[in-house]
């Protein structure tokens, strides 16, 4: 899966569940009494989802694209053997 083909509203519910599952090993308020995604205000849950946005696309220009080039021989270059 690429940066490209990642949900931001898939990604901001993700952080959300994994944030209070481990808010009691940060010390916390919100501990084992948290909201659950479908409970977070709609202002709330955009806000988080345009947070996700942000993050995606920076990580998606700061991500070097890969040369595909480089790990293939050139023509007449491979060595072949069995």
């Amino acid at each position: 899966m690429s940066i490209q083909e990642i949900v931001p509203e898939e990604l901001a519910r993700l952080f959300h569940h994994y944030h209070h599952a481990l808010a009691p090993d940060f010390h916390c308020s919100r501990g084992s009494n948290a909201e659950t995604w479908e409970q977070v205000p709609a202002k709330e849950k955009n806000r988080l989802i345009a947070a996700a946005r942000l993050a995606l696309l920076e990580l998606s220009t700061t991500i070097e694209p890969v040369d595909a080039k480089r790990y293939f021989a050139r023509p007449g270059e491979a060595e072949w053997g069995c």
